[in-house]
């Protein structure tokens, strides 16, 4: 194995004739971290176009969207609130280290039922938080907007264009459409959804015009936040091989059907492939509590 002095790190399959590289994203901040960076990035600049002091957003218990939006408020001097899934996660913000993290940093917490967060899109719920909150700049959940796609075109670069497919993880769509827009006809870009369902087809379709990709749907591992031991054991031992830490919601899905793939002889050979490392590693910590709790295996990094 040999890796690139570059953030593409080539891994070569020694039964294959594929070849592998990652792009690490992943270390674009310690906290604003891979698609989130990308995504805040014009969302940031128009919140200071608008002379917005504040940006709200929402989120789960574990978000990687909060804690980033907390780490750019912070550096960058807004205000942060975050509405928040789960009433029962009041009393709970010591032991969660990502609301713990994202507190630190200054945002202000609004904890709705998940009733009343299903609701978080329609004008009446909007209008409370602005009676209560005033005149914010709002980040829809997961940050995928217009400008957000915008900020994740950015992700590929001149040197990519040598690469016959693009693998990237999906949560809302935005990276995986800011990535399809600035690929290259001859390019198939693969989306692994985190999310059991097909309907993100139609939420990615309002982003694009291009045609050149594809959902694979078959490694959600049943859904978001769901986890099994062989995915666990498949994320350490990917890092103690290549020494690049995987999460357990996205990029370890992703990179679990990325080698399924190759097994499978998915790939057509001498297939170029470039994966897409998104970050979301701070969410680590949170899994591993809930495995914890359950006595089952444990991601054995915390990079």
């Amino acid at each position: 194995m040999r890796f690139l002095e570059s953030n593409n790190q080539e891994i070569i399959f020694e039964n294959t004739d594929v070849t592998l590289f990652i792009k690490r994203e992943d270390l674009l901040h310690p906290l604003i971290s891979g698609n989130k960076f990308r995504k805040l990035k014009y969302n940031l600049a128009q919140a200071k176009v608008e002379k917005k002091d504040t940006l709200l957003t929402f989120g789960g218990a574990f978000s990687n969207h909060i804690l980033a939006v907390a780490a750019a408020g912070k550096e960058y001097d807004f205000k942060t609130i975050g509405v928040i899934r789960g009433e029962e996660l009041i009393s709970q913000i010591e032991e969660n280290p990502t609301l713990k993290r994202a507190q630190e940093l200054g945002m202000i917490f609004e904890f709705v039922s998940r009733e009343d967060y299903r609701e978080k899109e329609t004008p009446k719920f909007l209008n409370q938080l602005k009676e209560k909150f005033g005149n914010f700049y709002l980040l829809p959940e997961g940050g995928t907007n217009l400008l957000a796609v915008k900020g994740c075109e950015e992700i590929l670069n001149e040197g990519d264009a040598t690469f016959d497919y693009i693998c990237c993880a999906v949560g809302t769509g935005g990276t995986i459409s800011g990535i399809i827009n600035c690929s290259k006809n001859s390019q198939q870009v693969l989306g692994f959804p985190a999310l059991k369902g097909d309907f993100l087809r139609k939420d990615i379709s309002k982003f694009v015009t291009n045609s050149n990709w594809e959902l694979i749907t078959d490694y959600h591992f049943e859904g978001y936040a769901k986890v099994s031991k062989e995915l666990i054991t498949f994320i350490n031992e990917f890092y103690n091989k290549y020494n690049i830490p995987l999460d357990p919601i996205y990029t370890g899905k992703m990179m679990f059907g990325i080698f399924d793939l190759i097994e499978k002889k998915y790939f057509p050979k001498n297939s170029r492939i470039l994966v897409i490392h998104t970050g979301g590693l701070q969410g680590i910590m949170g899994m591993n509590k809930l495995l914890r709790q359950k006595k089952q295996l444990e991601i054995t990094i915390n990079d």
